[in-house]
C-alpha cells in the first residue's frame, strides 16, 4: 500500500526571517489581520476578502508583488487586487503565513491550489531559499505522488485550478503516479477514498469506505468504478487522465491484468478517447484475452444504439488474440534440432491450444448472454461464432445454447435463416444431454434434429461395437452435415425412413446390452457370496472335525441302510404274491 498517512496531518512549513514577530492571523468578517503591534500598510483584495498586511514581508518573497509595485508609477500603492490568483482567498491566506513566519501544514487537499498561487505570485529560490515553490514541488514529489490515496485527492482539487495545474504538470504526475502504483501490485491497493480522514477501524476494513458508485478501490475509483468518474471531474479532465494511463502502461504482457485493461477500454469508449490509442489499448487486451471475464466483455454500445452491447469491440479483441497466437506460433525457434527446443515448442503448442480453448468458452459465454438482445443480426452473431478455428472448440454445448439463446429471442427467423444459424455448431461435438434436448427442441429445423439422431446413433454404435471387442461396422447413411442440410425432400424422407428403423434395430440392441449386463451383475453377486463364505474362518479343533466327519459318514451309512430297506420292503409289497400248486 502506498499511504503518508491521514490527510488531516500533514507537514507545517514556516520561516521566520523578516523581523517582524506576529502572532498569528485572526479574521472579523470577511477581512483578515496580522495579530502585531506594527499597523498594517498594504492591502490585498481578492473577491470580497481583504488582507490587511505589510510590504516587506510580502515583497521580500514574491517577486510578482516586487514588480507590480516598482514599475506602477505611483510608488506609494498600498492596494493590490489579486481576483485572477489561482486558489483564490483560501491560497493567498497560507501564502501569506508563510511570508510572516507562521507554520503552514501542507495537505493533499491545500497542497494544488498552494503549489499554484506560490508560481503565481513567482516565489523562487531567487528571493529566498527555501521559497514556497520549493516547499510545495516537494511535498508533492516526495509525499503526494508516494501515495495512490492523496494523488486522487490532489487529482480532485485541480478542477478550479486550470490551466495552472496543467502547465505545472500536476494532473499528468499524479495520473501517472497513480497508474504505476495500480500496475506494479493491483491487489495492494486495499483503501477507497471518501474524502474524509481515516480513522485506525477502517485500516482493516475496506469496504467500510465505499463511496463512489459500485465501490471500487485504488485506480478502479477514477477509471473504471462502475463507469463513473467522481462528478467533480469534467468530462476533458477524464479524457486526458485516462489518455495519460493508456500512454504509461508498460508495454510488457502481464504487467496489468486484462480486467483493469477491459475498464480502461470501457472509459475510453464511452468518453471517446482518441482512435489511435483505443486501438492501441485493444492490441493490449487482445495479448491476453484469455484472463478476461464475461463480466468485463459486457461493455454497453456508446457510439450507437444499434446493440445493447459492443459484439464489433469483442469481435475486434477476439482477431487481436488470433493475431497475436498465430504470430506467436509461427516464430521460429532458435535450435529447431534441440530436445529441449522440441519439448518447449510442444508446450508452447499446448500452452496456445489452451488459450484458445479458454476463449472459446468465453466467447460461447458472451453469445449466449448478447443472443438476447433482439437487434443483434445473424451475421453478426454467425461471424463471431465462426471467428474461432475448428480446434478451439472439443464440445459445442456452449455453441448450442447460444444458438437456442437467439432462437428463443428471435421467433420470427425463417427456415432459411434458422438453417443458417445452425451452420455455427457440429452436432458431431454435442454431448448426451444437448442431444437430447435438441432432438426435443422445437425450434431447431427439422433437418438439424435429424442430423442429431444420426450423430448419436453412430456414437452409441460405436461404443457398442468397442464394447464387444470388434470394430463398428456402422456406416451413415448421410456422410456428412452438408449433404443432410443440403438434400433434397425426397431424399430427405427416405432418409427419415431408414434413420427410424435404424433407431428401433439400435433399441433392440440396447434392451439386449441390458440383458446381458443383468445377467452378468447377477453372476458376480453369486461369485461375491461364494467368496464371502469361503472367506470365513473355522474355529474348530482337529478332534472336533474328527467327530463331525464320523458322524456324517454314520448318517450317511444309515440312511444309505434304511434306503436300501424301504427299497426291499417296496419291492417285497409291489411283487405280487406265487402260490405252488400241488399235485396230488
Amino acid at each position: 500500500m502506498w499511504e503518508s498517512g491521514d490527510y488531516d496531518t500533514g507537514s507545517p512549513i514556516s520561516t521566520a526571517k523578516n523581523g517582524l514577530h506576529t502572532d498569528g492571523f485572526h479574521q472579523r468578517g470577511h477581512s483578515w489581520f496580522v495579530s502585531t503591534d506594527i499597523p498594517s500598510d498594504f492591502l490585498v483584495q481578492i473577491g470580497d476578502i481583504t488582507f490587511h498586511l505589510h510590504k516587506f514581508p510580502l515583497l521580500s518573497r514574491c517577486a510578482k508583488m516586487n514588480r507590480i509595485i516598482y514599475e506602477s508609477r505611483d510608488g506609494e500603492i498600498n492596494k493590490l487586487c489579486l481576483d485572477d490568483l489561482p486558489g483564490g482567498a483560501d491560497a493567498f491566506e497560507l501564502a501569506a503565513k508563510f511570508c510572516y513566519g507562521v507554520a503552514v501544514n501542507l495537505t493533499a487537499t491545500n497542497i494544488s491550489g498552494l503549489r499554484c498561487a506560490a508560481e503565481y505570485l513567482e516565489m523562487t529560490e531567487d528571493l529566498e531559499e527555501g521559497n514556497l515553490i520549493f516547499k510545495t514541488e516537494a511535498f508533492l514529489s516526495y509525499v503526494v505522488l508516494s501515495s495512490w490515496r492523496d494523488s486522487i485527492v490532489v487529482l480532485q482539487s485541480c478542477e478550479n485550478l486550470s490551466p495552472w495545474a496543467e502547465n505545472l504538470q500536476i494532473v499528468r504526475r499524479c495520473s501517472e503516479s497513480i497508474a504505476w502504483k495500480a500496475c506494479a501490485n493491483p491487489k495492494g491497493i486495499r483503501w477507497q477514498y471518501t474524502g474524509k480522514p481515516r480513522s485506525s477501524s477502517n485500516e482493516s476494513s475496506p469496504s467500510s469506505n465505499a463511496a463512489w458508485k459500485g465501490g471500487a478501490s485504488g485506480l478502479h475509483v477514477i477509471v473504471a468504478g462502475n463507469h463513473e468518474f467522481p462528478t467533480t471531474v469534467q468530462a476533458k479532465d477524464q479524457r486526458m487522465i485516462v489518455e495519460s494511463l493508456i500512454s504509461i502502461i508498460p508495454q510488457q504482457r502481464d504487467c496489468v491484468s486484462c480486467s483493469f485493461l477491459l475498464r480502461l477500454l470501457r472509459m475510453a469508449n464511452m468518453l471517446k478517447v482518441a482512435p489511435a490509442l483505443v486501438t492501441e489499448l485493444e492490441k493490449r487486451v487482445g495479448m491476453q484475452f484469455e484472463h478476461a471475464t464475461l463480466s468485463d466483455l459486457l461493455i454497453p454500445c456508446f457510439n450507437t444504439k444499434e446493440t445493447i452491447y459492443d459484439v464489433d469491440l469483442v469481435q475486434r479483441l477476439l482477431e487481436h488474440f488470433l493475431v497475436q497466437e498465430q504470430s506467436e506460433g509461427s516464430s521460429p525457434t532458435r535450435h529447431p534440432s534441440s530436445d529441449l527446443k522440441m519439448y518447449d515448442s510442444s508446450s508452447q503448442r499446448g500452452s496456445h491450444l489452451n488459450a484458445k480453448m479458454r476463449v472459446a468458452r468465453l466467447v460461447d459465454s458472451y453469445l449466449t448472454e448478447v443472443a438476447r438482445d433482439r437487434n443483434l443480426s445473424l451475421t453478426k452473431f454467425q461471424v463471431l461464432a465462426e471467428a474461432l478455428p475448428e480446434s478451439a472448440r472439443t464440445c459445442d454445448d456452449g455453441l448450442y445454447r447460444a444458438v437456442d439463446s437467439y432462437l428463443k429471442a428471435h421467433p420470427t427467423l425463417t427456415e432459411h435463416e434458422r438453417k443458417r444459424l445452425c451452420r455455427v455448431m457440429e452436432c458431431q461435438k454435442l454431448s448426451m444431454d444437448a442431444c437430447m434436448h435438441a432432438a426435443q427442441n422445437e425450434r431447431l429445423p427439422l433437418r438439424v434434429v435429424v442430423q442429431v439422431l444420426f450423430s448419436e446413433q453412430m456414437k452409441i454404435s460405436n461404443a457398442l461395437a468397442l464394447k464387444e471387442g470388434g470394430e463398428s461396422q456402422y456406416q451413415p447413411m448421410v456422410p456428412n452435415r452438408k449433404t443432410l442440410l443440403e438434400g433434397t425432400p425426397q431424399s430427405f424422407q427416405e432418409g427419415w425412413t431408414t434413420a427410424k428403423k435404424d433407431i428401433n434395430t439400435l433399441k433392440f440392441e440396447v434392451e439386449s446390452v441390458k440383458a446381458k449386463y443383468s445377467e452378468l451383475q447377477n453372476e458376480m453377486e453369486a461369485l461375491q457370496r461364494e467368496l464371502n463364505r469361503l472367506a470365513k474362518p473355522k474355529q474348530t479343533s482337529a478332534w472336533t472335525s474328527g467327530w463331525k466327519k464320523l458322524s456324517k459318514f454314520t448318517k450317511t451309512t444309515e440312511a444309505n441302510d434304511n434306503g436300501s430297506q424301504v427299497a426291499t420292503a417296496d419291492q417285497t409289497r409291489k411283487t405280487p404274491r406265487r402260490w405252488r400248486n400241488s399235485i396230488s
